[in-house]
This record gives C-alpha cells, structure tokens and sequence, in this order.
C-alpha cells in the first residue's frame, strides 16, 4: 500500500479522559491489517486532571520507525479539543499539515474556576486556518450525544479521520479492527455506530 509520504505521521490530541489511547490503537491496528509498518507513542500531560494527551502514530511501508514524532514534522492532526488542536499544530504542524478537530471546548479547572481565561473560539478557529494546509471541523461532541454518551466521541472522530482518507487506510479495515478489539456484541454495535457517525460527521464538517 503507497504511502504520499513515508514516514505519515499523524497525532491524535485532546485532554485525559477523551479516549486518545483507544482512537490510536483502533488506527495504528487498521494500518497494520493492511501491512504497513505502525508505531505508537503517548505523550501525557496531567491527564488524569484534564491535561494534555498526545498520541503518536506513525505509518511507514518499509521501516518500524521511533514512535515519538520530532516537531514541525506531523502530516495529520486529529484534534478532540480545538485549543489542544491548535498547540499541537503550532509545534508539531507545517505548511503542509492537514487537520481535523472536534469544535467543542474542554475547559480546564482554572478555566472553570475563573483564574485563567479560554480564548476565543473564531481566534482559535482563526489561528488553525492560518497554519494548517486544510482544516475541517466535525461536531464530534454533538454527534456522540446521539448515542447517548460523550465517550463515543473519540470513536466519532476515528470515523472522521477515516472518511477524510488522509490515511491509506480504507473503512473496512478500522470496521473490522473494531470489531476485533470489542468482543462484546454490545460493545462492538457501540463502536461500530460511533464510528459511522463520524463518516457522516466529516461529511457535514465545516472546512475552514
């Protein structure tokens, strides 16, 4: 399977508690169900507390690379968090970096309790559009709440990523990982459902 760039580095950005582990694993095992290379690494900040969490994913045709991406050098950004999304693209991006970002914000405790402050949503939104090759936003959250749960969410955005095909990797493959990494029938209806969404929420995404 070609690659447009080999190594293709994609990271998985949000807040702890959003699901980034899981959205990896379901990626880097559907790139390697159709034998590329794939190598995984996380990055956390306090993120049992709402911190930072990065996931690396890295996808080669001939090469285990180092799990860890040097900055200024990610192809894809899937953001679960547009103010994570946006720190991540100013280290890690270029002008060749495509992203893909849940709009809804996560905010942190000193955010909530008054002593910091979120920036605005069109300064952020602004800031991705400057910097990035493509940026298109998906209504993660919102879509996720038609199951019920905010924790489909970073499987919602799994969908999206696969509907966008920055990756070679096509829908079957992360359909059928899916459906290997639940074995619980209910589960894996769950996922399947969350992840269906976001083929149809990529499709509905505003492109900046």
């Amino acid at each position: 399977m070609a690659l447009a760039k080999d190594p293709l580095n994609l990271i998985i950005t949000g807040v702890g508690g959003q699901g980034n582990i899981l959205a990896s694993q379901i990626t880097a095992a559907a790139g390697i169900s159709q034998k590329l290379f794939a190598s995984i690494g996380e990055t956390y900040g306090a993120s049992q507390r709402g911190g930072s969490v990065m996931s690396h994913v890295r996808f080669s045709c001939s090469f285990q690379y180092g799990p860890l991406i040097p900055e200024g050098e990610a192809d894809v950004i899937l953001g679960f968090e547009p103010l994570e999304t946006l720190r991540v693209l100013v280290d890690f991006g270029n002008e060749n970096t495509h992203v893909i970002f849940n709009d809804r914000p996560n905010y942190p405790i000193g955010v909530l309790t008054g002593q910091q402050k979120y920036p605005e949503m069109d300064v952020i939104l602004g800031k991705i559009k400057e910097l990035a090759a493509s940026a298109k936003v998906v209504k993660a959250t919102d879509l996720a709440q038609e199951l019920g749960t905010l924790v489909a969410q970073n499987v919602v955005m799994v969908g999206a990523l696969a509907a966008s095909e920055l990756l070679p990797i096509p829908e079957p493959a992360f359909e059928q990982t899916i459906a290997e990494i639940f074995e619980d029938p209910k589960k894996r209806e769950f996922n399947l459902q969350a992840f269906r969404l976001g083929l149809r929420g990529f499709q509905q995404g505003q492109s900046l």
